[in-house]
């Protein structure tokens, strides 16, 4: 975060401050890399259950090839850390309703028009 004069504050998490035996307040020094062997994308693969639910509901899946890679990335994400088969379906009929072009809130956020 820009603090006006140049200079930055970089938050860190409590793993990072860890690591780098620092609290808040403290000065740290950093150095970055580019990772020429990154590549964008969904990190988690779509589930079988929501690959089925798309295949049986067409505009629920042209609404979603449609979603920037970043909302894929983000819906996949969430789904990935579902526990149990309540929260799953629960959650897929969320999904399904909002991509489907009703307008309601899934994943703490407002969907119009299945985006």
């Amino acid at each position: 975060m820009p603090v006006g004069d140049g200079s930055f504050y970089l938050y860190l998490h409590g793993p990072a401050r860890q690591a780098s035996n620092s609290e808040p307040g403290h000065r740290v020094d950093l150095e970055i890399r580019f990772d020429s062997e990154y590549r964008n994308g969904p990190l988690h693969p779509i589930p079988p259950w929501f690959e089925v639910a798309l295949t049986l509901a067409p505009q629920a899946r042209k609404n979603w090839s449609s979603l920037s890679p970043s909302r894929q990335k983000e819906v996949l994400r969430y789904f990935a850390h579902l526990r149990s088969e309540e929260a799953r379906l629960r959650n897929l009929a969320r999904a399904l309703r909002v991509l489907s072009g009703k307008s309601g809130r899934f994943m703490g956020r407002d969907w119009v028009d299945g985006a």
